[in-house]
């Protein structure tokens, strides 16, 4: 599965808000994310229901890019239609950051 988000934030700010995310995913689903140095890239994985997850995600000028494990047919729709919903609440900029859930 790919999937590239775009926004109009800055990097800094998606970065904050990725970072977030990643808690908000370690807080609901017990889904640990691991991150670089300079907190660009990362990688997520483990396990929810049956699906194993195994994704690795971009914060680039302008978009996130998300490449994960195609969690196979019966999945793949709710899979791409959560993590759309996602990346869209998280890195929209009329949500001040405070406001984004983290648990």
């Amino acid at each position: 599965m790919n999937i590239t988000h775009t926004h109009t934030l800055t990097t800094e700010d998606a970065k904050a808000r990725m970072l977030a995310l990643s808690e908000y995913i370690a807080s609901k689903h017990g889904i640990m994310s691991d991150w670089n140095e300079d907190q660009t890239k990362g990688s997520i994985k483990g396990s929810y229901l049956v699906v194993t997850i195994d994704a690795a995600f971009e914060i680039l000028e302008g978009k996130v890019v998300c490449n994960g494990k195609d969690p196979g047919m019966l999945w793949r729709k709710k899979a791409n239609a959560y993590i759309k919903n996602k990346l869209e609440t998280y890195l929209n900029p009329d949500t001040p950051l405070e406001d984004l859930p983290r648990s």
